[in-house]
């Protein structure tokens, strides 16, 4: 067999295996919910790897802040944290926008080990 047979082969067994273990719990459930046991007692599928489970998210704020809070804590020289990059914001189009983050005084972000922005 030359390389290409060979590679192809490989990532169609690749694949293969990929949807296997991406169907297997749906298949689990619907098994689960047709024989007739009621759904408290069924188990939920095992995920089949280690990988297969979400990670837990890094700390998050709980809704995203308003203009106001963000315009008060500009006022107060409060620079905002991105908690899941490392950086802090003194001002700019990311302060206050970014998905993970939360305000806080500079000294406070770099005695916690945040870095200011480059841009």
């Amino acid at each position: 067999m030359n390389r290409s047979k060979r590679k192809l082969t490989l990532c169609v067994l690749a694949f293969c295996l990929m949807l296997t273990v991406a169907i297997s719990p749906a298949l689990a459930t619907a098994q689960a919910s047709s024989s007739g046991t009621d759904s408290a007692q069924a188990k939920p599928a095992a995920p089949a790897t280690p990988s297969a489970t979400p990670a837990a998210p890094k700390t998050t704020t709980k809704a995203a802040p308003s203009s106001s809070e963000i315009a008060a804590a500009k006022a107060s020289g409060k620079v905002w944290v991105n908690t899941e990059s490392g950086v802090y914001h003194k001002n700019g189009r990311w302060y206050g926008k970014t998905k993970n983050g939360k305000f806080m005084t500079e000294a406070e972000a770099k005695a916690a080990g945040y870095k200011e922005a480059q841009r």
